[in-house]
């Protein structure tokens, strides 16, 4: 079932979900700009994730302009993905997210 889309909705919050609102962007985002893991193969086994909804993910994200793709080798040909100063902006709530998280996720009474 395919989920509305927020790009045409009039709500920043909305919007910004449009690009970032699947469960596996932030943590790719996660991985990209705070642990600084950049190519496709350490992606895909730090998060455990299957390569096709990778691939998926990361072309939505060079798409919209949160990360660079850069050629890194020929033989065989390899890409390396870089943080853009919109996914460098997202750290914060990277940050925010991972505050929450361990607030209300990890306590003992949870």
């Amino acid at each position: 079932m395919k989920r509305k889309s927020f790009a045409d909705m009039d709500c920043p919050i909305a919007r910004a979900l449009e690009l970032v609102g699947d469960w596996w962007t932030p943590l790719i985002l996660r991985e990209v700009v705070l642990i600084g893991t950049k190519n496709f193969q350490d992606l895909e086994n730090n998060l455990g994730i299957a390569p096709a909804v990778l691939s998926s993910r990361l072309s939505v994200l060079v798409d919209n302009g949160l990360l660079e793709r850069k050629r890194y080798s020929e033989h065989p040909e390899r890409f390396e993905y870089l943080p853009t100063t919109a996914a460098n902006d997202f750290r914060n709530v990277l940050d925010e997210l991972r505050y929450w998280g361990t607030k209300w996720t990890s306590s003992p009474e949870r």
